[in-house]
């Protein structure tokens, strides 16, 4: 069997052209979408995302503020920006980057942000209305993910989806969006019993664990879709060399990185063996980024009842 490898980059590339003229079409009525993002600390790799969005923001024509705040950053200064950003017309979205410093309150921070203007979907009222069936915005990867299997074509309805993970970001929303597409929906986790046989039942399978590699053949039913939801980074040669084999451009780039990137699904099983998988990287990824944009033009339009 040939394996369709379902490349998440394009499509982003599709979903931006058609933001793109939505936005146009906005901003031609004098209105735009704005997008705050907020990031407490220092972290590197929290820093480079932050602003990558604030680049895509200004691609798309978007209103983007970022506000970097030093890890001292105390709950109730937080809080007071949420708040001033809550009450600021010109910001449809707000965006929390996660994970929080420890001696921040995380749960009262998403808490209190506007419900209509929680672009992450983590609002308990958004879970909530996510939960019957009723939400505006959802978690970006999720609804990427959907985005991409309704695209691609693949069978949703009667299908029966195993999504592996429990997490309230990506595998309890993933879970709930398949339902409300009519599929047949088991959430496995590191307690499911016989894990792999639960996984082979799947017409889709949603790899969200954050295990390397996890996900080999014998969790994977001939002909079935897999997603990967999984970036973890490769640091030990060993490891590399056994996922990718000596000859392949990966290993070749771990050589000369010494780091590679490879999801909760092994990199090589699925081929041959599912119809569709994701890559890591180039598959998910894109998806999640792109879908932030939409939910912050969704917010817009909600906000202004459009």
């Amino acid at each position: 069997m040939e394996t369709r490898i379902l490349d998440g980059k394009k499509i982003a590339e599709q979903i931006e052209t058609e933001l793109c003229a939505e936005i146009g079409e906005l901003r031609s009525k004098g209105i735009v979408p704005g997008l705050a993002v907020v990031l407490v600390g220092d972290n590197p790799a929290s820093q480079l995302y932050v602003r990558s969005k604030a680049k895509k923001c200004r691609e798309l024509g978007m209103h983007s503020e970022s506000h970097e705040l030093p890890t001292a950053t105390t709950t109730d200064q937080l809080l007071g920006l949420v708040q001033e950003l809550n009450a600021k017309d010109e910001i449809d979205g707000i965006l929390v980057q996660l994970p929080l410093p420890s001696h921040i309150d995380s749960d009262l921070v998403l808490k209190t942000i506007d419900p209509v203007k929680d672009v992450d979907g983590f609002h308990p009222v958004n879970v909530g209305l996510l939960a019957i069936g009723r939400f505006t915005l959802a978690p970006c990867t999720p609804m990427g993910i959907l985005e991409m299997l309704k695209r691609e074509g693949i069978k949703l309805k009667g299908a029966e989806a195993v999504v592996v993970g429990r997490s309230n970001i990506v595998g309890k929303p993933m879970a709930l969006l398949l339902l409300h597409q009519h599929a047949t929906v088991t959430i496995c986790h590191s307690r499911t019993e016989d894990l792999s046989a639960v996984c082979r039942r799947a017409d889709i399978l949603v790899a969200a664990i954050g295990r390397p590699a996890m996900i080999t053949k014998e969790y994977i039913k001939p002909g079935a879709t897999v997603v990967d939801v999984g970036t973890n980074k490769i640091l030990d040669r060993e490891s590399a060399l056994r996922l990718f084999g000596a000859n392949s451009p990966k290993f070749k780039a771990f050589e000369r990185q010494g780091s590679v990137l490879v999801g909760d699904v092994h990199p090589t099983d699925p081929l041959g063996l599912a119809a569709a998988v994701t890559p890591v990287p180039g598959g998910v990824g894109p998806l999640t980024i792109i879908h932030l944009m939409k939910n912050a033009l969704l917010a817009c339009r909600a906000r202004r009842g459009l």
